[in-house]
């Protein structure tokens, strides 16, 4: 049990960096590079399926809320609270 809290406090983790460094991610340094990459292969497929359940939330004129990194951390959190 404690290995998938461990593998999901990993994955929020790379939740939180991965979303902070999308933008950036042509200057990352290659050291830093492969680590993203790895987030962006794990959580890209989850979030294309997410987005055909849960569109972008409307928060104002021509501005949304991309609602799929939220859906996937509430679902890690509840997870952590189940399996911790």
């Amino acid at each position: 049990m404690h290995i998938i809290t461990l593998i999901l406090s990993i994955l929020i983790i790379g939740l939180f960096l991965y979303s902070k460094l999308l933008p950036y991610k042509d200057k990352l340094y290659p050291q830093y590079k492969g680590a993203f990459d790895f987030f962006e292969s794990v959580f890209t497929p989850v979030f294309n399926a997410l987005k055909k359940i849960f569109p972008p939330f409307q928060v104002g004129d021509n501005l949304a809320v991309d609602m799929t990194q939220m859906v996937l951390l509430v679902a890690m959190l509840i997870l952590m609270g189940f399996f911790g």
